[in-house]
């Protein structure tokens, strides 16, 4: 007669190898299931030459391929081309002087409706400037290339709304690019505003222990004390602390502390603090951010702190992370290897930070409006970018959400129990 054997695993030799990474603990309740991914362009850099693909998941191509070209433009030249287009952002918008007595309307409110005339002239600008790079990017009379040119231009403008992720081995300001609608709204032509967009590109984070079922979110404020009274900073202060477990750190020291240990277990690190580049171990830049104290916290220095967790079986570190503050987006001379490419390489569920020099009245507006929707659980970072871009469009004629970059992330959304 055939029976039931009792089993008892005394050892896991294989430290749950078979595990896939976002496998929940057995009380947690089900996880939202992402949608699909609607299209994935690839973009590969062999020294200075670049190779394009894309594709949309589930669609039958000819030969059962994706869409591929060589482009003709040169990596340094793309990437320099990258950075007149944030410079142009931040001359326009940040910066913009209408009198010559040295104010800057744009950078010192949220609502632009008081300037809407030049707000519309400025936004239809970046817009042309947006498109202008998409062109000079796909350029060039060869067959292969036309024909890719004419397949991603009709999928971005032909399908509404898509999830795309950008899988590219250069940082660039995906969501800032524009494509020709053929609609008066010039706002609607921006990838940002159309699309949920990410940029991607690391690779495939660690195999983590089973996510915790919890009722309160566990959420960190990274902070430099200069910067707690600016603009909304004191409400995304209370929103943390009403709606989550919250961790306050104004010192180098216990972030440092924190990230040495093996579970670091937040599902949402906010920094609002400095940032600056210093020289890297590349001919480029690199970010380091800084809270109250002097110690400029880099990648390097973080994979320092992290790098005995490589390969712990229980080790933790999978929050979605948000870089806010002066400087933290990318700089103009700068490639893909930073301090969001190293937090995601970590295990980071995602970083979400501006491209541009942000002023900081708008940074605490956005950084509350998007963990006001993320705390929900409803949401996903990349629908929340999406309609953040749209709401600031719609209500204050402010494009600068635009700035605000995912790399990864589209589908990171806080799972809690009812």
């Amino acid at each position: 007669m055939a029976r039931d054997l009792l089993v008892e695993i005394r050892q896991n030799p294989s430290a749950d190898f078979t595990r896939l990474p976002r496998q929940q603990a057995p009380d947690a309740p089900q996880a939202k299931e992402p949608a699909p991914l609607d299209l994935v362009v690839s973009l590969r850099r062999h020294r200075d030459d670049l190779f394009v693909s894309a594709f949309r998941p589930g669609e039958r191509t000819p030969w059962s391929r994706p869409h591929r070209a060589e482009l003709k433009v040169s990596a340094p030249a793309l990437l320099a081309r990258a950075s007149r287009l944030r410079t142009v952002w931040r001359d326009r918008l940040v910066q913009y002087d209408p009198e010559p007595i040295g104010g800057y309307p744009f950078a010192q409110a949220v609502d632009f409706n008081r300037l809407a005339g030049v707000a519309e002239r400025q936004v239809a600008e970046l817009a042309e400037e947006g498109r202008y790079f998409l062109e000079v990017m796909l350029d060039g009379p060869e067959r292969e290339l036309t024909v890719f040119r004419e397949y991603l231009t009709r999928t971005l403008t032909e399908h509404g709304s898509l999830r795309i992720s950008f899988d590219s081995d250069l940082h660039l300001p995906w969501p800032m690019l524009a494509v020709d609608g053929g609609r008066a709204d010039p706002w609607a032509d921006f990838l940002g505003h159309r699309h949920q967009v990410e940029q991607t590109g690391a690779g495939y984070p660690p195999i983590q222990p089973p996510y915790p079922a919890r009722t309160r979110p566990v959420t960190s404020l990274n902070t430099d004390d200069q910067l707690t009274d600016v603009g909304r900073a004191p409400e995304v202060r209370k929103l943390l602390e009403d709606r989550s477990q919250l961790t306050v750190r104004t010192e180098s020291e216990p972030l440092l502390k924190a990230l040495s240990s093996a579970v670091l277990d937040e599902d949402v690190m906010y920094f609002w603090c400095h940032g600056q580049f210093v020289p890297g171990d590349s001919p480029y830049e690199q970010l380091a951010v800084r809270l109250s104290d002097d110690r400029q916290i880099d990648a390097d220095l973080v994979r320092r702190h992290r790098r005995r967790h490589a390969e712990a079986p229980d080790a933790m570190f999978r929050p979605f992370v948000l870089l806010n503050a002066c400087h933290t987006g990318q700089s103009t001379a700068a490639e893909l290897e930073h301090l969001g490419r190293a937090l995601v390489d970590l295990g980071a569920n995602g970083v979400l930070g501006p491209q541009i020099e942000i002023p900081q009245v708008f940074a605490a507006e956005y950084a509350f409006a998007f963990l006001d929707l993320y705390l929900t659980g409803e949401f996903t970072a990349g629908e929340i970018t999406q309609q953040l871009v749209r709401r600031f469009a719609r209500e204050y004629r402010n494009p600068l959400a635009l700035t605000y970059s995912l790399h990864c992330g589209l589908d990171s959304i806080l799972e809690l129990t009812p």
